[in-house]
């Protein structure tokens, strides 16, 4: 397939609207329902990431929409997460705003990329102790990052966003404001406990506009939000820097894993949460990719699919893209209609609303379970989740997996067995068999021989001794890779060099291909020692016994007898 001939499989299909017409009342309302729930969202991760409440409404708005056009799924709603703003938020420090746009649109490119190239489908591949892992760890990081706004600290220090809490935490003790707290708390109390009694109600909205009557109408001193334009900024590319781009490749790195991974987990539950819904994991990660190289343009953030709205989505009766496009479009109306409201938001209140965000992001239940099921997923869950915490959220993920990998391979690597079994008894005497069994050994090879079991395969060939022939069974061998392989060779020639014949059975067409093409076992194929099965190769080794045993007896004695 050529490179256009697969853009245009990426690019949306009339079929994707085809589901506009079943319920477009109930996309509608789904999506000035999920509105109501991402509008404070938006503008505390915008707050969060350090370019302000502007770019969070400005990044919902418009990755929202390019996103819902041209992702692959009917449900997922798309906009800032706290998850990207954990990774944004020390690029700010370093780089700048500019700095931002300019990682946001290299992500893009780089999801694009992972689009054409196939590369969605092997996030189902990632191990679930990671991905609970790395959930719980983010949403530890974000409630960290809220501790100095909910304590009223706007001067907190550390290089770390776990010392930025910690010093937020000191300064709080000795020069307390409990209006702060007391609004946070009280936001995400609100929101906690409202959702359990009426999960349908907008609590998160209902809390921040009750806090902003409050600081209006009392004498609390409550930082706010602060000027928004009214409207979306004009378009502007004057963030653009190619000089830049060798040291914001980490970042852009970082923040296109993190949007692959979130977006197409958000799509998978999505999946789940519905009948016949199926979303396209490449044609996801091409709309995920457009939207983060449109969004810098007007100023927003990086963006990805967002689990939470999302739920929201598909419980409000969401059947296709109109809904996620109708969120998008909700935002729009309230950034143009009603900004001189959203400017008197508290900033404690942000504060609360990301705190109860938290809270629903982590599942003790399945934590738990996770921690008791093995100790080989508890340390890969507890590794995740504390990287994730101390360090960053990619450090996080590439340490997890490489865990989660070697522990696999170790278990993987146990199940290898090389087993003696005994000879058949068939029709020899039973002089003749006991012949045949003090010289024949015939070894099973059970499971994979590869890298990881090669060494304990070697040295329990290696300590084989009282024995003319050795037949190594191989018919359920199940893979064997280039390492298992060169070990099989120089266990053949380690035998072979201490005068032990050795013949082969069973060999598995794939495996005999691997083996030929590393010049194993040559030497036996040529001396008709490899067998398709093991009655020949035994048939064999008894005759190659036998034959030398007549030759090694004495010849009998032709002297007369003595008198």
């Amino acid at each position: 397939m050529g490179l256009s001939a697969r853009f245009g499989d990426l690019l949306p299909q009339r079929s994707d609207w085809a589901a506009v017409r079943r319920s477009p009342r109930g996309d509608l309302i789904a999506g000035l329902t999920v509105a109501v729930v991402a509008l404070p969202l938006a503008l505390a991760f915008g707050v969060t990431s350090g370019l302000g409440a502007q770019a969070g409404l400005i990044t919902a708005i418009v990755a929202g929409a390019v996103a819902a056009v041209f992702g692959g799924s009917n449900l997922q709603v798309s906009g800032p997460t706290g998850a990207m703003t954990v990774v944004l938020v020390p690029v700010v420090a370093e780089v700048g705003a500019a700095g931002v746009l300019m990682v946001g649109a290299m992500a893009g490119v780089i999801l694009v990329a992972l689009a054409v190239a196939r590369l969605g489908r092997y996030v189902r591949y990632l191990p679930t102790p990671v991905i609970e892992g790395f959930t719980a760890g983010i949403a530890v990081v974000i409630a960290l990052q809220q501790l100095p706004v909910a304590l009223g600290i706007a001067d907190a220090h550390g290089d770390k966003v776990w010392a930025v809490a910690a010093d937020a935490v000191a300064r709080f003790a000795r020069h307390p404001h409990p209006s702060s707290v007391a609004v946070a708390l009280g936001v995400a109390t609100l929101m906690l406990l409202g959702a359990r009694r009426r999960p349908g109600m907008p609590f998160s909205l209902l809390g921040v506009a009750a806090a902003t009557v409050l600081a209006a109408t009392t004498p609390l001193s409550l930082p706010s939000i602060g000027d928004l334009p009214a409207g979306v900024p004009a378009p502007s590319l004057a963030f653009l820097d190619l000089s830049a781009v060798p040291a914001l490749l980490p970042a852009a790195v970082a923040v296109a894993a993190l949007a692959a991974l979130e977006s197409l987990l958000s799509a998978t539950v999505a999946d789940a949460m519905t009948v016949n819904e199926r979303h396209d994991p490449d044609r996801e990660l091409f709309g995920q990719g457009l939207a983060n190289l449109v969004s810098p343009v007007f100023g927003g953030i990086p963006a990805t699919a967002a689990i939470a709205r999302t739920a929201v989505n598909v419980r409000a009766g969401a059947r296709s893209k109109l809904a996620s496009l109708t969120h998008a479009v909700a935002l729009a109306v309230i950034v143009l209609a009603a900004a001189p409201l959203v400017e008197h938001i508290p900033l404690a209140a942000l504060a609360g609303v990301l705190l109860a965000t938290t809270v629903r992001m982590v599942e003790a239940a399945s934590l738990l379970a996770l921690a008791r099921s093995t100790r080989r997923d508890a340390l890969v869950l507890i590794l995740t989740f504390t990287v994730t915490v101390v360090f960053d959220l990619v450090t996080a993920v590439a340490v997890g997996i490489a865990v989660a990998i070697v522990l696999a391979l170790r278990a993987v690597a146990l199940t290898a067995r090389i087993e003696q079994i005994p000879l058949e008894q068939g029709d020899h005497s039973a002089e003749e068999h006991a012949l045949l069994a003090e010289h024949i050994v015939a070894y099973r090879l059970d499971g994979p021989l590869f890298f990881g079991a090669a060494h304990t395969f070697l040295m329990q060939l290696s300590e084989i001794t009282d024995a003319r022939v050795v037949i190594l069974r191989m018919s359920r061998v199940s893979t064997v890779d280039a390492t298992g392989a060169h070990v099989l060779g120089d266990a053949i020639d380690r035998l072979q060099r201490r005068g032990i014949t050795v013949l082969l059975s069973g060999i598995a067409a794939g495996h005999e291909e691997i083996l030929g093409r590393l010049g194993v076992a040559e030497q036996l194929r040529r001396d008709g020692s490899v067998f398709p099965d093991t009655p020949s190769a035994i048939a064999h080794a008894r005759s190659h016994v036998l034959r030398h045993h007549s030759n090694d007896r004495p010849p009998p004695s032709t002297s007369a007898p003595t008198a």
